[in-house]
């Protein structure tokens, strides 16, 4: 063996890292995660104030939309590039435009301004969480992977939970645009820590050819959804010439997406990843649970607000057994996740109590003691909680390393982009539920409906929302349940079969 083929070995084949490596990797991404994870939900809380700073009430959607519509384009994109690049190059990338972002929304002199900001940080933000999750699977193998997936449940919890309330400490007692500015510092850390950590992480460059023209069609077409998602029912009457003008344009950029993936031979989203169906409802399944828990978190405030009649900071506080519960459930199944063969058992267990918990929120929605509706909050939460695991880490199971950054962006596109769709429907239920029309707001509508009206609408809600889990309970079932790869937990297991291969692109 000559010594060119020795190093070429060596670079095909790099030493396993350690624990203590694996560790620091994983701390260094969760900090990257905790800035785009903040961001979501630190900016609600200052919204009125930002309102009245640029006397503009109107346009205030679009601070949380353009963040929306930028994140979700493109995060498939990262998930590509990253298995051209290298996840470490994206992942600073991806900081340092979410800072830069941050800094101009932080100086913005109009509300203009502001949104272009705001599209400029969701640019950068889109890549943090599906670049962690990809990272993860980069250095941990399948069996041992989900453990990990805990900690990136504790980061979405303690920034849904978190960043209202700092969000509004900082509003009230100091500036709004600090809400921006913290991000400066923390934004830095993130690099420092990232920049000399991901060095570590394996990486094997490999020539791809990146499909743009696919790229700009799959995002072309996503921003049009979201379009007609954000403003239908609000700027748009729901069947209207424009917002059917939207739906047609996005439905036909993605008819031209999915030609472009049967003609090209590079798509920007292969064949192979699309067509596997562990990945297919993994994607799914996973997407119905996280829209789920994005539209609870949402109404279930507005919920106690104006149905159990709680305070705001209250009903902050409130979300907490169902965040927390949704942490808690998802380390446990991830830990077990290595010692079980029949891992989708958990998950199905829990979704179905979700369902039960949710039915009984629709049954009795306003006449229920506040304890028992946190308890049936927790109980959602634990149900959601044991899927999130489960989904990510079969999907990523079942395909090759190279394409893990790819399948990994297009599942956190997806759920993106049902999230959205779920909010939208649910804050139409609402909207219809209450007698409301275009141009109304959810919340002011909410605070001036009797009772009645509001009982009404949210218990069709809750009935949604078991309806998208009912979803995704069917797809669970549907997903085949393969033996993750890695070490196995005793010496008398058996050994590890492979996942079904995946054809190189």
């Amino acid at each position: 063996m000559t010594a060119k083929t020795v190093k070429s070995k060596a670079r095909a084949e790099p030493r396993p890292l350690t624990h203590p490596e694996v560790r620091a990797i994983v701390l260094g991404i969760l900090m990257a995660m905790f800035l785009g994870a903040l961001d979501q939900t630190i900016v609600a809380t200052a919204l009125p104030t930002i309102g009245r700073h640029f006397s503009n009430l109107g346009d205030l959607s679009w601070v949380v939309t353009a963040y929306l519509l930028t994140g979700t384009a493109v995060t498939p994109l990262y998930g590509k590039l990253s298995d051209i690049y290298g996840r470490r190059m994206m992942m600073l990338i991806a900081i340092v435009i979410f800072v830069a972002g941050s800094v101009a929304c932080a100086m913005a002199p109009s509300m203009t301004a502001l949104v272009l900001g705001r599209a400029v940080q969701g640019l950068g933000g889109g890549g943090l969480m599906a670049l962690a999750q990809t990272i993860i699977a980069d250095i941990v193998s399948p069996r041992e992977r989900g453990r990990y997936q805990g900690y990136i449940g504790a980061v979405f919890a303690t920034s849904s939970v978190g960043g209202p309330v700092l969000g509004g400490f900082l509003t009230e007692h100091l500036d709004w645009s600090l809400i921006f500015w913290i991000n400066l510092p923390l934004g830095l850390a993130a690099l420092g820590m990232t920049s000399n950590v991901l060095k570590r992480v394996p990486y094997q460059p490999r020539k791809h050819r990146l499909d743009v023209i696919g790229a700009l069609l799959m995002m072309s077409a996503a921003v049009a959804l979201l379009l007609a998602l954000s403003w239908g029912g609000r700027r748009f009457d729901w069947i209207s010439p424009q917002f059917g003008a939207l739906l047609l344009t996005s439905a036909v950029l993605w008819g031209l997406f999915a030609w472009r993936l049967v003609m090209t031979q590079e798509p920007f989203l292969p064949l192979a990843v699309l067509g596997n169906p562990v990945v297919r409802c993994a994607a799914l399944a996973g997407a119905c649970s996280m829209a789920t828990l994005v539209g609870m978190t949402i109404f279930v405030p507005l919920y106690f607000e104006v149905v159990l009649h709680l305070s705001a900071s209250q009903s902050g506080l409130a979300l907490i057994p169902l965040m927390g519960a949704t942490v808690l459930l998802s380390t446990i199944t991830g830990r077990l996740m290595m010692h079980v063969t029949h891992y989708k058992r958990m998950p199905l267990i829990g979704l179905l109590l979700t369902i039960l918990a949710l039915a009984a929120l629709a049954i009795w929605p306003a006449s229920m003691p506040t304890v028992l509706v946190l308890l049936l909050l927790t109980v959602i939460g634990s149900g959601l909680g044991t899927l999130f695991p489960i989904s990510t880490v079969c999907m990523q199971n079942a395909v090759t390393q190279h394409q893990m950054g790819v399948a990994t962006g297009a599942a956190n596109f997806f759920r993106s982009l049902f999230s959205a769709l779920v909010v939208a429907v649910l804050g139409a239920i609402v909207l219809g539920g209450l007698g409301g029309g275009t141009g109304m707001s959810v919340e002011m509508l909410a605070r001036a409906a009797s009772a009645n009206e509001l009982s009404y609408a949210f218990r069709f809600v809750f009935m949604a929302c078991a309806l998208v889990i009912a979803f995704g309970m069917a797809f669970l079932i549907s997903m085949e349940e393969r033996v993750l790869k890695g070490p196995a937990t005793s010496a008398a297991e058996a050994p590890q079969a492979p996942a079904t291969p995946i054809p190189a692109e």
